[in-house]
């Protein structure tokens, strides 16, 4: 396993679980403790830590993390284990049990066959399964790879490929489904190979940067130094160089691997893991985390160093259980419970993406970013903001988080600036999650493999149709190319991004970039971390609303940024939104400027707005008039008719109920109006208008009622 630690360094304990730290491990771990073990072997293409004795192997499934989940087993032959992994279907085990052999196992008919190699010419240094539609299991020996078709029916493997170098050593992960294979006297040349359900992609041959030692050696570098990463569903390569002290980093493409600068390191050993797109460097001497999202240009840490925290263990805090004879634990539990763990222990190895496996103490840990940690931890509210609105292994919090950081930059009253860009982040963010579906969970479709058909390019190189690539929030954007263009399958591995509709064309194809697979991809589907208007408007203004009553300039201020980034994105606003501006506006008696906002639709017109205008009018006639003017343009027939009576224009509702037909409104609300004015000749117009134009009206109630008052205004008027 990769990034093993040495024993010869100091241990670190824990001091509970009130420490300050970015990331954290959660007690209790998935417990692999089995008599007789042969070691702890981690199989990243089905996520299984499999721990085999003398006739069994046992396998645990480590994503979805469950530390209490239950093992698995299978049995299997007397013998040394070298490295042991079950098919991509989980069919076949394979156990490699000597340089020159390898023996398989079907779970379906228990039959056994062996694989071996050239005893004088070759040795095999490992082995994995993959995806890719050419081949079942690559072999990789010191003379290349073998690339084979696994048929189990006739007990055999069926050589397709050899692709002969030498190699020394090797590193492969199945979620980048990228092999590199080292070569040289220092172990720094590297041919490499992806293959995944899209082919086969040979990268072109390049060498890894080390510094001269003082003694002008020659450093070797190991295998342990090499740390393949999918970030944003890009995939890096990491190197550590131990004589400059920094870690190399490098971006693979399908004809270049492009250096992407250095990061300083303060421990000779370095461990890796990725944690929702974030890049955990583990200094193992120092004993601290470094988090760096390469997301940014910037190549600086997200915040300080910090040490790994242990949270939960009831130990750390201080916790004594007591439990009844019938949940008394085993031996080794009521031992793992009594002592708290050590940070970088001896037999600490780190998985990528998340996991730590103690096979010291066989322990799986998964590891956690402290969201909430780094929020107040850190003096940029932007670049949180921007940092918080990428993540989505727990978009809940982030999208707290981020609310909360809205909020009180408000009610610090910060300059309008640092606001204003505060609010342009979160915009963006939800119109990119409106055009890429992420916002809505459980919206998006699932495409499968079969679904996906491929073509062979002018060029004569594999292209998937279907190709992806990840825009600058590391999701995907399906995209097609021009004639002559090559295209190539882009997936991002954990990401749970979808793909929008896009053409572009790119200058060559060195600009196109290798990435993961697209089965890690549908692995996981996540909800999105990002912010509605309806939410600004529910959880950051409604809630200060009264302790900003006292500056409702600045608010005003607020809400005219708000709406100018929701118009650059066009996303629509919800007229509870327009409501408030024009609330404020009036509170702070600014009727000249709402009049202009009104005239430049920059408050979008609406029913809502509307009646606010004309509650607010009370205190502004033209505020009012603003109002009904809206409705009419809206064709709110029913509703203007009633403004106008209301402002006592009877008449001029009549007419315009008579143009557009408006026959829904009772006659009586216009007679009440026009007996009201104490002028009879109104009244007797509007008696003459329903006896004209509405059918009936001679014989109702209303027309008996409104002539006997018509009569006894006459008279009054002719005494």
């Amino acid at each position: 396993m990769q990034g093993e630690t040495s024993s010869s360094q100091p241990n670190v304990r824990l001091n509970g679980s009130g420490a300050l730290s970015h990331v954290y491990i959660q007690y209790p771990p998935t417990r692999c403790s089995i008599f007789d073990s042969k070691g702890l072997f981690y199989d990243d293409g089905n996520k299984l830590l499999l721990s085999p004795t003398s006739g069994q192997v046992l396998s645990w499934k480590v994503v979805p993390f469950d530390p209490y989940v239950d093992p698995l087993s299978d049995p299997i032959t007397e013998g040394p284990v070298l490295s042991i992994r079950y098919s991509l279907d989980a069919k076949i085990l394979a156990i490699q049990r000597s340089d020159h052999e390898i023996q398989f196992w079907s779970k379906e008919t228990g039959e056994i066959f062996t694989q071996r190699c050239r005893r004088e010419s070759e040795s095999i240094l490992g082995f994995f399964w993959t995806d890719c539609a050419t081949c079942d299991i690559v072999f990789v020996k010191t003379s290349g790879l073998d690339l084979f078709i696994c048929d189990s029916e006739s007990k055999s493997l069926r050589l397709v490929e050899s692709k002969r170098m030498n190699v020394t050593w090797y590193v492969y992960t199945h979620e980048s489904r990228l092999v590199l294979l080292a070569s040289g006297l220092q172990c720094k040349s590297f041919s490499g190979f992806q293959l995944s359900s899209a082919g086969i992609v040979r990268l072109p041959k390049f060498e890894m940067v080390m510094a001269k030692s003082d003694a002008n050696g020659k450093p070797v570098l190991a295998a342990e130094d090499i740390h393949i990463i999918t970030v944003y569903g890009m995939i890096y390569c990491l190197q550590v160089d131990k004589v400059a002290m920094v870690l190399h980093c490098y971006r693979f493409y399908r004809d270049a691997v492009v250096p992407q600068g250095s990061l300083p390191i303060y421990s000779s050993k370095i461990a890796v893991n990725v944690v929702d797109n974030v890049l955990l460097i583990h200094q193992v001497d120092a004993k601290v985390v470094i988090l760096y999202d390469i997301f940014l240009d910037s190549r600086a840490p997200i915040s300080a160093p910090l040490p790994l925290l242990l949270r939960g263990h009831p130990r750390a805090r201080g916790i004594t259980f007591r439990l009844s004879d019938k949940d008394e634990p085993s031996s080794e539990v009521r031992e793992a419970t009594n002592h708290e763990p050590i940070l970088y222990g001896d037999g600490w190895t780190f998985l990528v993406p998340d996991l730590i496996c103690d096979t010291a103490n066989s322990l799986i840990w998964k590891i956690h970013l402290d969201l909430e940690a780094i929020y107040a931890s850190s003096s940029d509210v932007l670049l949180v903001l921007e940092f918080l609105q990428r993540r989505k292994l727990e978009a809940k919090k982030a999208k707290q988080l981020c609310l909360t950081i809205a909020r009180t930059i408000i009610l610090e009253r910060r300059p309008l600036s640092i606001v204003a860009r505060a609010l342009d982040v979160l915009i963006t963010s939800y119109s990119h999650a409106i055009k890429t579906g992420t916002y809505f969970k459980g919206m998006r479709p699932v495409e499968t493999l079969a679904s996906r058909t491929q073509h062979v390019s002018s060029l004569g190189i594999l292209v998937d149709e279907s190709s992806k690539r990840t825009d600058q929030w590391g999701n995907l954007v399906r995209t097609e190319f021009a004639s002559g263009v090559v295209s190539v399958n882009h997936s991002s591995t954990f990401s749970g991004s979808d793909s929008e509709e896009e053409k572009y064309q790119l200058p060559g194809s060195s600009t196109i970039p290798l990435d993961a697979d697209i089965c890690e991809q549908l692995e996981s589907q996540i909800a999105s971390a990002a912010i509605s208007l309806d939410e600004i408007s529910q959880f950051v203004l409604a809630p200060i609303d009264e302790e900003m009553a006292d500056d409702p300039a600045y608010l005003v201020a607020i809400m005219v940024e708000l709406l100018h980034s929701a118009n650059l994105e066009r996303i629509r606003v919800h007229p509870n939104l327009y409501v408030l501006t024009v609330q404020l506006l009036v509170c702070t008696k600014r009727y000249a400027e709402l009049g202009l906002f009104i005239i430049n639709k920059i408050i979008e017109p609406s029913k809502e707005v509307a009646y606010q205008l004309l509650e607010s009018g009370r205190q502004n006639f033209q505020t009012r008039k603003l109002g009904v003017d809206m409705l009419r343009h809206l064709t709110l027939h029913h509703d203007y008719i009633l403004s106008l009576v209301e402002d006592g224009c009877y008449l001029e509702a009549l007419r315009y109920a008579r143009k557009y037909k408006v026959n829904d409104i009772r006659p009586s609300l216009f007679l009440d109006a026009a007996r009201s004015s104490n002028d009879p000749q109104h009244l007797a117009a509007v008696l003459r208008f329903f006896l004209d134009f509405t059918p009936g009206f001679k014989n109702t109630l209303d027309h008996a009622e409104y002539c006997h008052i018509l009569n006894e205004m006459n008279a009054s008027v002719a005494t």
